[in-house]
């Protein structure tokens, strides 16, 4: 799918929640929102209430690496954003309420630590970041660009820094970045609003560097109760300093062998230390550490460290004891703005979030043990929910005497055909149809009665978990469509006969678990191009000929598990990259390895890229161990084309002559609009498909013609329905505010066959560069929870409220995007011939025009609804839909004012834009016809003529999407 085209996801998680290894943690200023970043890339945002509920709300899909650090990048609380960075030097700025990526970037280095810094510049405030990591300075960031601005570099002993910390100065226009390197060097940077104006890179240097002695600094932070002390953790000892001449105040060392991870002042005289195994401990600093004290300082340069150890007077320990395969992380933060708690939160590799509010007075006795406040995990949240969150193909996967369904282990979808295949856990590999599968777990109706709905076909060969599928005619047209390619947890790979279910061949040649399978670029070898390319666990590398039956090359000898596949057609050479950082180039048809080389090799590729399909299936997962979970990705505009298409080949009563359409006005010379240009390719691709299958060569052999359609017509042996209209069905269903209009939710059940879901939806968000952000299935405690609290309040509910929180329930920019997909949606349909889901003609596609010059044959046909009474009341219902979310539309946006006005300018710019297109897109059809009738039969214009106002009305109603 394209990049400027409007796409929809629909995710369907199953009741496994996502791996979340949790690796670093932020809460914003306001204590509603906490964020987490895992080890496998992803971060989840969870909603935090008053009373310190924590309920997951998305997950937001871009980074390829582990998130190493996350900041809050605003100071404003109506624009909350945050950025993260991960290990590949990934940053991305994004937008806390939706989940939206607003900026990102890649840098050459890694990010460990980073933090958000305002400054005033006359009346205009801007925010910096500042990161420090694995390099020797620290990078001055525009938090809204992303782009580095100066750095801080040090002249004296440069070196990795450790940690830092701002402070912020209340008297003077300076403020100082305090930082420790990872030998023990303190340094010091004043940052003046002159240095804060710097864009020309120009480095600015420290002006203090003092040795310490902290190896290993862990945290360092700045006393924001008084500002006049600093608390440095490293792992075998934490130390207060103070803050003006950095002389040392008190010195802790650790015991009973704990490592020490953190630490951060919960008030003037109160600190909060935290270890490696999850424990955290409250201490009381002895006077000499407390500027209010009389005996503040007294002790500097006399004190051996250790000697006045400060008060413990309270733990906090971790609440869940079970092995952890990474140690939790543990942050502190307390709200700057009501309410105003001060929390420690700790994340788990098991997903789990558990917060402790810190009280403010001291208890009674010492060593005191503090309470849980809230904890939860992704899996217990999913477990809570009734119903269940759904798989792609539960219906079919649940056994009897079993509770849990059979786990998907590897998907394809197949879009020419609207096939999903699934290789399960048992083994199994299901073909089911994609539309139907969705419709059945996310919809109310008869299919919830039926078992083993919908019509699907189960292939048995392998002896355990299926591990990847390929399909790989839909990479290249040069394999035969037939087959179906999956590796197993059993060593084999096997090949299917996708339409008649039958296994045509096995391969045995590896010694560990398939773990890839691939395709060969187009240029490579002529045998090379029949082969697919197989990876598996015990490290080696087949290329197996689905033509010959055999492999024809098995490279293993790589040391390490292989991260990599690439080519060099040229050289005939397979290039094999490991996680060690080698690299092996073997020759494909000979097998001999040419050379071995030290290298990186290359990333990990990003969000996969979509083409002009109405709907494609993608299977995920945020860890090589989790199942399968698959999101439903809706073009609206290609269903706009698709439906206006099919609209076409529909017989038309009113007929128009070639002469006619030569007369239309606008010709060639407005058809330089370069959308319409566009939308026209688009278009043009779809006659071209139907024109093929009408045109064929009159030399050509009657029995290939013959096999074609055989074959054609096994592969649509499951899809006895109209992928199109099904499409339509499933997207419109999911996308109505259903519950705001009783009468028109009547009006959508039962006359224009639309159905209403019976799980929450969770939808999702496409932003710059493919980043995305899902819903989790969670997200609707939340939201209620919101709406509930203001019915309560007393105050009336607005519109978008309703709808933005209690249907959608994402944010207003992916509300808005639904509102627009139904409104066209609606206005599509409601310009076609009896476009209702109701019926059993809905189950078949629409018949073509027949192929010229030969004899049409009677066909058994579905009954046509032709009353116009019918007729009317279909396109009145779709009408009403249209014009319930046009109403919305305003409210949502904030011009309830101007609603009329607006929608008559929606209106007319509707009228106009159709006009335009509709007179580039006649004479560019037109030219393409004349072009394809002079270079074969003479009467594929007559043939098509009568369809070309049917396609233009497509290109026009298109149109509205993108100007409304």
């Amino acid at each position: 799918m394209s990049g400027n085209s409007l796409v929809l996801p629909i995710v369907l998680w199953s009741r496994n929640a996502p791996t979340h290894c949790i690796s670093s943690l932020l809460v914003m200023d306001d204590l509603a929102t906490i964020i987490s970043g895992c080890h496998d890339g992803q971060i989840c945002i969870w909603d935090l209430t008053p009373d310190l509920e924590i309920n997951p709300r998305a997950l937001l899909f871009g980074h390829t690496t582990s998130i190493t650090c996350l900041s809050k990048a605003s100071a404003s609380s109506d624009k909350q954003y945050m950025v993260s960075a991960s290990e590949s030097g990934e940053m991305c700025l994004w937008d806390v309420n939706d989940g939206r990526c607003i900026e990102f970037t890649k840098l050459a280095c890694a990010h460990t630590g980073i933090q958000f810094y305002q400054f005033t510049i006359g009346t205009q405030r801007e925010g910096r970041l500042l990161c420090n990591g694995h390099y020797p300075e620290i990078l001055v960031v525009d938090a809204t660009s992303l782009e580095v601005l100066y750095s801080l570099v040090s002249k004296i002993s440069p070196d990795w820094i450790s940690s830092m910390s701002i402070i912020r100065s209340h008297r003077t226009q300076e403020d100082t970045v305090v930082a420790v390197s990872v030998t023990g060097i303190l340094k010091v940077w004043i940052i003046t609003a002159e240095v804060s104006r710097m864009q020309d890179m120009d480095p600015v240097f420290e002006e203090e560097s003092k040795p310490i002695y902290c190896q290993g600094c862990q945290s360092i932070s700045f006393c924001t109760f008084t500002q006049l002390s600093l608390l440095v953790v490293c792992s075998k000892y934490w130390r207060v300093f103070d803050a003006g001449d950095f002389s040392l105040l008190c010195s802790v060392p650790s015991e009973n062998d704990q490592a020490w991870t953190g630490g951060e002042f919960i008030a003037a005289d109160k600190v909060i230390i935290w270890t490696e195994d999850g424990c955290s401990y409250i201490y009381k600093l002895p006077a000499s550490c407390l500027p209010a004290s009389e005996h503040f300082r007294s002790d500097v340069g006399k004190t051996a460290e250790g000697s006045i150890p400060p008060l413990v007077y309270s733990i906090a320990d971790r609440a869940d004891k079970q092995l952890l395969i990474c140690p939790p992380v543990t942050r502190f933060f307390y709200g700057r703005r009501e309410p105003f708690h001060k929390l420690l939160v700790q994340g788990d590799s098991a997903g789990r979030l558990t917060l402790w509010s810190i009280p403010d007075t001291s208890p009674l006795q010492p060593l005191s043990s503090l309470q849980v406040s809230s904890t939860i995990s992704l899996q217990e949240a999913f477990d809570k929910l009734t119903p269940l969150p759904a798989g792609i193909i539960d219906q079919l996967s649940v056994l009897p005497g079993s509770e849990d369904p059979i786990k998907v282990t590897a998907s394809v979808y197949i879009p020419s055909q609207g096939r999903l295949v699934c290789g399960r856990e048992d083994g199994s590999i299901i073909l089911v149809p994609a539309t139907q599968t969705a419709i059945v777990q996310l919809l109310q109706g008869e299919h919830m009665l039926r078992r083993g709905w919908p019509p699907h076909r189960t292939l048995r060969g392998h002896r355990n978990k299926v591990t990847c599928l390929l399909y790989p005619h839909q990479v290249s047209p040069r394999y035969d469509q037939r087959s179906l390619v999956s590796g197993g947890v059993d060593f084999s790979v096997i090949v299917w006969d996708i339409f008649t279910g039958e296994m045509k061949h096995i391969f045995c040649v590896h010694g560990g678990e398939i773990t890839q399978l691939l395709v060969p670029p187009e240029n490579c070898s002529t045998r090379v191009q029949h082969c697919v390319c197989s990876v598996a666990s015990d490290h080696s590398v087949g290329l197996l000929s689905l033509r010959e039956r055999k492999c024809i090359m098995l490279a293993s000898r790589h040391l390490f598990p292989i991260q990599v596949i690439k080519w060099r057609p040229c050289d005939d050479y397979l290039v094999v990259g490991c996680t060690d950082g080698s690299v092996y180039v073997w020759q494909m048809d000979t097998g001999e390895s040419g050379c071995k080389n030290i290298g990186r090799p290359a990333e990990k590729g990003n969000l996969p890229k979509y083409s002009h399909n109405a709907l494609v299936v993608q299977a995920m997962k945020t860890n090589l161990t989790d199942p399968d979970m698959h999101v439903l990705f809706f073009d609206v505009e290609a269903v706009i084309i698709q439906l206006l298409t099919e609209e076409a080949q529909r017989p038309s009563p009113t007929l128009v002559s070639p002469e006619t359409l030569q007369k239309a006005p606008g010709g060639a010379d407005k058809g330089g609009s370069f959308l319409a240009n566009k939308i026209f390719k688009q278009v043009k691709e779809t006659i071209k498909e139907n024109i093929k299958e009408h045109l064929l060569d009159e030399d050509e052999d009657e029995e290939e013609e013959m096999r074609r359609r055989e074959e054609k017509s096994k592969s649509l042996s499951l899809l006895e329905y109209n992928l199109t209209m099904d499409t339509a069905k499933l997207f419109m269903s999911c996308l109505h505010a259903w519950g705001l209009n009783g009468t028109l939710d009547e009006v959508c059940l039962s006359r224009l066959g639309m159905l209403r879901p019976h799980t929450p939806i969770s939808f999702g968000l496409i932003s710059r560069g493919g980043h995305m952000s899902l819903m989790l299935p969670t997200f609707k405690d939340s939201l209620l929870r919101q709406l509930a609290q203001g019915s309560a309040e007393g105050r009336k509910l607005s519109v978008s409220e309703i709808v933005g929180k209690g249907t959608y329930g994402v944010s207003r920019a992916v509300t808005t995007q639904h509102l627009l997909s139904v409104i066209s949606l609606a206005n599509t349909l409601m310009g076609m011939t009896n476009a209702t889901f109701v019926g059993e003609h809905m189950k078949k596609a629409p018949a073509r025009p027949p192929r010229p010059g030969t004899p049409e044959t009677p066909k058994k046909t579905a009954p046509q609804v032709s009353n116009p009474a019918l007729q009317g009341q279909i396109k009145q219902g779709w009408s009403q839909l249209a014009a319930m979310h046009c109403v919305m539309l305003p409210d949502l946006l904030g011009l309830d004012k101007f609603r009329p006005p607006l929608l008559e300018m929606l209106a007319r710019r509707w009228q106009d834009r159709c006009l335009e297109i509709r007179e580039a897109a006649q004479a560019l059809l037109l030219a393409e016809l004349r072009r394809i009738g002079q270079s074969g039969r003479k009467d594929t214009i007559d043939m098509w003529a009568p369809y070309l106002p049917q396609y233009v009305d497509a290109v026009s109603s298109r149109k509205c999407l993108v100007h409304l």
